[in-house]
């Protein structure tokens, strides 16, 4: 018996190795180049991207041993009761429209954002577990998305916030990368593309406070406090921001992945007011504060961007943490009508508009 089990962790090592080594989903390395660009960086130090102040998730085995309780004893109501139901989008209303900026959220932090005629991706993860095998995650919480992916018009630019897999996903990449004309990036992201079959030309890395002119619209790399990393010993080896999408009429900020910091006020003096705000909000945990946001503080965080109005994203599709999974709504809805800010939570699949008065009031999350 004893020779059975070392023979199975023996198995078990072993293939754990040729899959991280031989699965594309763990992405691409830099080259020797590309890394001496990224040591040019304010935010790079030992071989690592770091957070302003150096601010990190700090885990020991006090912390792990509380994270791991949550799991074994799990709380209730982490999961919606049945499958969402989502706004269907015909692709024609998609491929001809020309009206005024418009989103679509496919839950999470995944929107299709139409504006000047253009059509842009936000972190576009369309996979169905937000990991690198089906074993290692649990499902969506719809079985569909708004369109089937394979609908979806041409796709002017896409922009990742960081390459964790909730949000930069190898499938998804597969089913767009044809169709779209620029991927912009957070620095070290690049090689992840190209090594998923995406040409260099079509790649835009950035740092922190970068900005860039696409065509009429500008898009600026803002700061986050996170983290990157999609196997054992890449932590950090990738930089994660926010970003910033302007045009002659309209100032849009996503939040990406971020704790709560003083980089939302440095943004906000710089670059707001802003029209529309995607927050993060969800997947939380006080023992990982550092680089998730509580509710209260995503409605705050709105507050220091300058905001006009915000939308919760970073829930409604995975459960990646033990909270109830319509608490990150609910909360913050309570803090922001606290403050003053104004707050939407629309329908996956529903178009939103920036104006105020085509907000959704309908807690639709109470179905499920």
């Amino acid at each position: 018996m004893g020779w059975f089990f070392l023979g199975l962790i023996v198995f078990i090592v072993i293939a754990t190795i040729l899959f991280m080594n031989l699965s594309p989903q763990f992405g691409g390395t830099p080259t020797k180049e590309e890394k001496a660009r990224y040591a040019q960086s304010e935010n790079y130090g030992d071989g690592v991207f770091v957070n302003k102040n150096n601010v990190q998730m700090e885990m020991g085995l006090g912390k792990m041993y509380k994270g791991l309780k949550g799991y074994f004893g799990p709380i209730p109501n982490t999961q919606p009761a049945k499958d969402i139901a989502v706004k269907k989008i015909d692709s024609t209303t998609i491929a001809d429209y020309k009206g005024p900026t418009r989103m679509i959220w496919f839950g999470h932090s995944s929107f299709l954002l139409q504006i000047n005629g253009k059509n842009l991706l936000l972190d576009p993860m369309f996979g169905k577990v937000p990991a690198p095998h089906p074993w290692l995650g649990n499902n969506r919480f719809s079985t569909e998305l708004p369109i089937e992916i394979k609908k979806l018009p041409k796709i002017d630019a896409v922009l990742f916030s960081h390459d964790h897999y909730d949000h930069l996903d190898y499938e998804s990449i597969q089913l767009i990368k044809d169709k779209v004309g620029v991927f912009y990036v957070p620095l070290g992201v690049g090689p992840h593309l190209r090594d998923w079959g995406v040409a260099d030309k079509a790649i835009v890395e950035l740092d922190w406070w970068n900005e860039t002119q696409f065509e009429d619209l500008k898009f600026i790399c803002t700061p986050a406090q996170h983290f990157s990393g999609r196997g054992f010993n890449d932590r950090g080896k990738t930089l994660w921001s926010s970003w910033i999408i302007a045009s002659e009429t309209d100032n849009i900020f996503f939040s990406g992945d971020s704790g709560y910091g003083d980089h939302f006020k440095e943004i906000g003096k710089k670059y707001g007011p802003f029209d529309f705000a995607m927050m993060e909000c969800g997947q939380y945990n006080k023992l990982w504060k550092e680089i998730h946001m509580m509710p209260e503080e995503t409605a705050q965080a709105g507050v220091d961007v300058g905001a006009k109005k915000i939308m919760p994203i970073h829930w409604g599709a995975f459960k990646l943490a033990m909270h109830p999974w319509t608490e990150p709504v609910e909360r913050v809805i309570k803090k922001a009508t606290e403050l003053g800010l104004p707050v939407t939570v629309p329908q996956i699949g529903a178009s939103i508009y920036l104006d105020v008065d085509q907000f959704s009031k309908e807690a639709w999350w109470e179905k499920y």
